[in-house]
């Protein structure tokens, strides 16, 4: 029974990966043959979540595929992230989450704010309220999810407001890297902290991190943004508790919430594969051993096919007739909360650059 549940997944898998495969040659004719760089200007991420869409839309993605997909999407999405710490050098991640906290923790009230003021202006439904800021100022869908218990939202909330999410996420993913380009100056400290800071999902901040990379040669940048991210995503433990204390204070509670059930475990990883380059870099670099360089491209080589895998597996579950049904009040909130975020993100970095440098 273990063997074939482990089976199921293994068609999807594929199926990202033969979508990894295609983006890559995709990138390669246009920006390589037809464009004539040496490194092509245009993202692999970008192309696959773009051809996941595409197919995904216009056939339909068999039940044979879907686990296989889902697990993509949970699983090795988080393998490529944990991977990614193996870029990390020395006291990085300490040094960016003394920059990062405060920042999130100025754009999470921020937002909050915001979207108590909407709900009075548009009235629309608090539980809808809630899923759409907890999955702006949080960590998406995920976030959602993990909150929608707690308030009792019902499973047209759930989509509605995963919906909302995944379409200003994906523009946002697409659009922002370009953006923090410009107006940061091709400054990776700032460009990081805006990517991590004020994109919803933690494989759209990834996308996006790749593709800044990919466009601009910054790998410093994608670090960042992760690192910011992945900060970000451990305020579950403070955001769905206080989301379920607001929510039914004064009523009556049917179950104990368990903060063990939201933590992310997958940033244990992360924080692992730093120390591994760490102790890796003080034990083999003295010695000029170069198995160990080896060791750290093959790692960063699985990360970035991981992460181009389960993009094209969000781009192939990414249905635009749900998000065109979507109401305009919701989409509204969706979309101020989005530009809050960004809006303030910006403003605290030019406020306290100075610090930030």
């Amino acid at each position: 029974m273990v063997k074939k549940n482990y089976l199921v997944v293994i068609p999807g898998i594929i199926l990202a990966f033969v979508l990894y495969t295609l983006s890559q040659g995709f990138n390669n004719i246009i920006g390589i043959e037809l464009l004539g760089y040496n490194k092509s200007p245009i993202s692999t991420a970008m192309i696959a979540i773009l051809i996941g869409i595409i197919f995904g839309n216009i056939f339909k993605v068999r039940n044979t595929f879907q686990k296989g997909l889902d697990f993509t999407r949970e699983y090795i999405l988080k393998l490529g992230i944990i991977c990614l710490g193996i870029q990390l050098k020395p006291f990085e991640f300490l040094e960016f989450g003394k920059i990062a906290i405060p920042l999130i923790v100025i754009c999470i009230i921020s937002v909050l704010i915001i979207i108590k003021l909407l709900i009075i202006k548009l009235k629309i439904p608090t539980r809808m309220a809630y899923l759409i800021s907890i999955g702006s100022t949080v960590c998406g869908t995920t976030a959602i999810i993990a909150t929608a218990p707690v308030i009792k939202a019902s499973k047209n909330e759930i989509s509605y407001a995963i919906a909302n999410i995944t379409l200003f996420g994906i523009l946002s993913m697409l659009i922002y890297p370009y953006f923090a380009n410009f107006y940061f100056e091709g400054n990776p400290l700032f460009a990081g902290l805006f990517l991590g800071t004020s994109i919803h999902e933690t494989s759209q901040v990834a996308a996006a991190g790749l593709i800044y990379d990919q466009q601009f040669n910054s790998p410093e940048t994608l670090n960042i943004a992760t690192v910011t991210k992945l900060i970000r995503n451990t305020f579950l433990i403070i955001m769905i508790p206080l989301f379920a204390f607001l929510y039914n204070r004064g009523k009556t509670k049917d179950k104990e919430y368990s903060i063990i059930n939201i933590f992310p475990y997958f940033v244990l990883g992360f924080v692992g594969m730093i120390i591994l380059r760490n102790v890796g870099d003080q034990a083999f670099i003295p010695y000029n051993n170069y198995n160990w360089n080896e060791i750290i491209d093959l790692i960063k080589i699985i990360s970035k096919i991981c992460l181009t895998m389960a993009m094209a597996a969000i781009g192939l579950s990414t249905n635009l007739k749900d998000i065109k049904s979507m109401g305009h009040k919701p989409f509204v909130v969706g979309f101020v909360a989005m530009a809050t975020v960004g809006i303030i993100c910006i403003l605290t970095i030019e406020v306290f650059q100075e610090i930030f440098i």
